[in-house]
């Protein structure tokens, strides 16, 4: 699949985003962030801005982003319909929640609503690419765990940089390592499973023997070709691997790690860079999830399974 700015910025931004709410309703509930009435109003709005700063993103992959509010029609049918519908719905328990902290009463009801309307939310987002059969890479059962993990690591890191306390920086560091681990058997699981799909099969041939593409179905590039013909070569998705490893799992957690010995502003500035560094690592993955995903239409275009 080509991998289009606006929705690798869509899901990057956005699990980060519903990962702070997530967490800051859930450590509420035990009392482990800070009690300062700015904190929580500060972190609730970080994480709308960030799964705002998402959706919006994904506005410019559309034809007509005038158009935008039809994609909430079709919610009974469309996972894509139903993340935006859980979207907004979402905001409604988080401002409440941020507004109830101001007062100095986080109330303990808006807060688990808004944390799981939050993972309802990522979760409907990795629903939209689970249930494309014609995608090997996507049509399995880690996509969804993988992304949800991925919304908590990222979100845990980004509400430690906003102040978020030794908690969530802890967290953080045991999700960066569950994440990488989630992340790494994926890779594993897409680079040796069988396709689902050949030549033979999609064209209905294989009773002849190998088939093979004489000529192209026709002599200029087009919407199949440019959204879901692209392919990486697999030495530059190894190393793009080992980058998102680094930079996305490992560094934030040595930032963190160190960021426990210290105190005040030294350790939010570790974990401000950490959160930093977190993202780009995140986005990185995001893009090679779609750069390696493969559909099954490109066999007519002489595409090897």
């Amino acid at each position: 699949m080509n991998p289009s700015f606006s929705v690798v910025a869509l899901t990057t931004a956005s699990g980060a985003g519903y990962g702070m709410l997530f967490w800051l309703g859930l450590l509420n509930a035990f009392a482990a962030l800070p009690p300062a009435r700015w904190f929580g109003v500060a972190a609730t709005l970080v994480a709308l801005a960030l799964s705002g700063a998402g959706l919006l993103a994904s506005t410019f992959h559309l034809g007509h982003p005038e158009r935008a509010w039809r994609a909430i029609s079709q919610w009974r049918t469309s996972w894509l319909s139903r993340e935006g519908v859980l979207a907004l719905v979402t905001n409604l328990p988080a401002l409440g929640f941020a507004a109830a902290w101001w007062t100095g009463n986080p109330t303990l009801l808006l807060g688990l609503l808004a944390a799981l309307c939050a993972t309802a939310t990522v979760a409907s987002q990795a629903m939209i690419y689970a249930t494309l059969r014609p995608i090997r890479q996507w049509h399995n059962g880690r996509v969804l765990p993988n992304l949800l993990l991925l919304a908590a690591f990222t979100g845990a890191v980004w509400l430690a940089a906003v102040g978020g306390g030794r908690t969530p920086g802890i967290i953080g560091i045991v999700l960066a390592v569950a994440a990488a681990g989630a992340k790494g058997a994926y890779w594993r699981f897409i680079d040796t499973s069988p396709a689902v799909a050949t030549m033979e099969s999609a064209t209905g041939l294989g009773f002849i023997g190998k088939v093979r593409a004489l000529e192209a179905p026709h002599t200029e590039e087009n919407y199949l070709l440019r959204e879901m013909g692209f392919a990486i070569a697999r030495r530059h998705a190894s190393r793009l691997r080992m980058i998102v490893l680094v930079v996305g799992f490992l560094l934030p957690a040595l930032l963190l790690l160190i960021g426990l010995a210290t105190r005040g502003a030294a350790q939010v500035a570790l974990a401000d860079v950490a959160a930093l560094t977190a993202l780009l690592g995140v986005y990185i993955e995001r893009w090679l999830f779609f750069a390696e995903a493969t559909h099954t239409v490109t066999l007519y275009y002489g595409r090897a399974a």
